[in-house]
């Protein structure tokens, strides 16, 4: 017979194990906590990279640059002398030493009509400056001023042809009368095209100008006519004009390229004016997705490439040449187009996408009397056909042959 008490005994005994056990186990897991020693952090890791050297770097290039050509970015104030009925304008813009001889280029808008032109250098030192010749086409215009060679520092133009977008862009100005103040960005486009008409407000015959270059660095009041410098502190552009909301400072910034400078400037030097070759074509503005890569599923065109023709001029030296404008008026996303004239796809051999790079092509690399070997398709037949440029018209030329004919 068993001896219940025993048993009872043994039970409440092996209870009691069962509840000492887990108490036993966390003060020993609290002896072994408190008995550890404290951990140590972590050593902090190495930046692999000195990316603050890499910025400083940067702001050294500028700090560079801008030390170098600084002093030959000038100051312009062009007066407009008053009369009876009118008070004296004044406009106040940029511009940068181009040689010893005492040239400095500007905007042709600063400058033009204007009676008394003063140009203040780096150096504070105040001179008048005489006009040599204004090109209101390109707004390129070059004043010449008297001072010792040693005073003037000239910059150096370099090309344009390669600019591309996202490269740096260091605009230096003088805005609001504040001297050699610089802002810097990137090019944002290229290949735009300004009426240069309205942008000089002459009321001239308006001719785009070609191959302008878009930056986001802004342009102040002041600033237009200053130099626009890249990493090695050439001259790729000319700042001329800002595009904005009413009211406000900030916006797009345009620049006259390098490469339409050094076609323009020896001119200017050598005659005060600006002889530029001329088709005589007249072409559809291609804003919108009108160029030939934007009409080409609509007119089954041949290619995506090239001008297409509109109209030529009478007499003019594409008329001559025997190139022919369109001959009937269709429809295109709800916009009228003059279908069936001749595409131009390619001058000397060079293929171009569309207007502004053929003009780019003419302003650039073309004069009155040049001979020129144009590609062209006509009704899916392609020809060669030889055209000698003219001299461009200052007025109204004559009338359009093509749709511009039709009711």
């Amino acid at each position: 017979m068993l001896d219940r008490r025993g048993a009872g005994d043994t039970a409440r005994l092996m209870s009691l194990r069962v509840c000492i056990a887990p108490i036993v186990c966390l003060l020993l897991t609290a002896c072994s906590f408190g008995s550890a020693p404290a951990t140590t952090p972590a050593a902090a890791t190495a930046t692999p990279i000195d990316l603050s050297a890499i910025a400083d770097a940067e702001y050294r290039l500028l700090a560079e640059i801008y030390k170098s050509a600084s002093p030959a970015v000038v100051n312009i104030e062009a007066r407009m002398d008053a009369d009876e009925a009118a008070a004296a304008v004044v406009r106040r813009g940029s511009g940068f030493i181009y040689d010893q001889q005492g040239h400095i280029i500007t905007n042709a808008h600063l400058v033009n009509d204007a009676d008394v032109i003063r140009v203040t250098l780096g150096s504070a030192l105040v001179l008048e400056a005489t006009l040599v010749g204004a090109d209101s086409f390109s707004d390129v215009a070059v004043v010449k001023v008297s001072a010792p060679a040693e005073r003037l520092l000239p910059l150096r133009i370099g090309d344009s042809a390669l600019i591309e977008v996202g490269q740096r862009a260091i605009a230096i100005g003088n805005p609001f009368g504040l001297n050699s103040s610089m802002t810097t960005g990137i090019v944002s486009g290229v290949g735009r095209t300004l009426p240069s008409a309205e942008l000089i407000g002459i009321g001239a015959v308006a001719y785009d100008n070609p191959a302008i270059i878009q930056i986001d660095a802004p342009i102040y009041p002041g600033s237009s006519g200053g130099p626009l410098l890249d990493s090695r502190g050439l001259v790729f552009g000319m700042t001329t004009a800002n595009q904005s909301l009413r009211g406000e400072i900030a916006g797009i910034g345009f620049a006259v390229p390098a490469d339409t400078m050094r076609r323009v400037i020896p001119d200017l030097l050598a005659a005060g004016r600006v002889d530029y070759a001329w088709m005589g074509i007249s072409v559809m503005r291609e804003e919108g997705g009108y160029g030939v890569a934007g009409l080409s599923a609509a007119l089954d065109l041949p290619t995506e490439r090239g001008v297409l023709l509109r109209g030529v001029s009478a007499g003019s030296p594409a008329h001559s040449a025997g190139l022919r404008g369109g001959d009937r008026l269709v429809d295109v996303r709800g916009k009228t187009v003059c279908a069936g004239g001749d595409l131009i796809v390619a001058i000397d051999e060079y293929y171009f996408d569309d207007l502004d790079a053929l003009m780019a092509y003419l302003v650039q690399q073309k004069r009155p009397g040049d001979e020129a070997a144009l590609l062209v398709i006509r009704d899916r037949l392609t020809l060669e056909l030889s055209l000698q440029m003219a001299s461009r018209p200052a007025t109204e030329g004559p009338p359009i042959l093509g749709c511009e004919t039709a009711p």
